[in-house]
């Protein structure tokens, strides 16, 4: 099963803040993780992840530093903050609305 990134593609910003809420982690780990979560139906294009990071950065939802990983190269590694976890808390909300108004509009029954 592949999903289309359009219906995603407004929800970029809250799956990343959703992987955050369970920890710090860097961009592989994180699109690892959704693509795993997604049962591979779904990952970010390298760009979008990393454009979504900026964008996420900039606006105070996230933070980002260097880890100390040892030899070899440095990751960044990004950090949901207090302000990230009310967008993703509105965000969740917003979902679980849209999906009952799609569920309502969808699941009708025919006839």
């Amino acid at each position: 099963m592949s999903i289309s990134a359009d219906i995603l593609r407004g929800h970029t910003d809250a799956i990343i803040l959703a992987q955050l809420a369970a920890g710090d982690s860097y961009g592989y780990e994180i699109n690892k993780n959704v693509s795993q979560r997604a049962g591979g139906a779904y990952g970010f294009k390298e760009a979008t992840l990393y454009t979504a990071f900026k964008r996420l950065e900039q606006n105070g939802l996230i933070r980002s530093y260097w880890g100390e990983d040892g030899p070899g190269a440095r990751r960044r590694y990004y950090a949901i903050t207090l302000a990230g976890r009310e967008q993703l808390a509105a965000d969740r909300q917003e979902w679980s609305e849209t999906k009952a108004v799609l569920d309502a509009l969808i699941e009708q029954k025919e006839g």
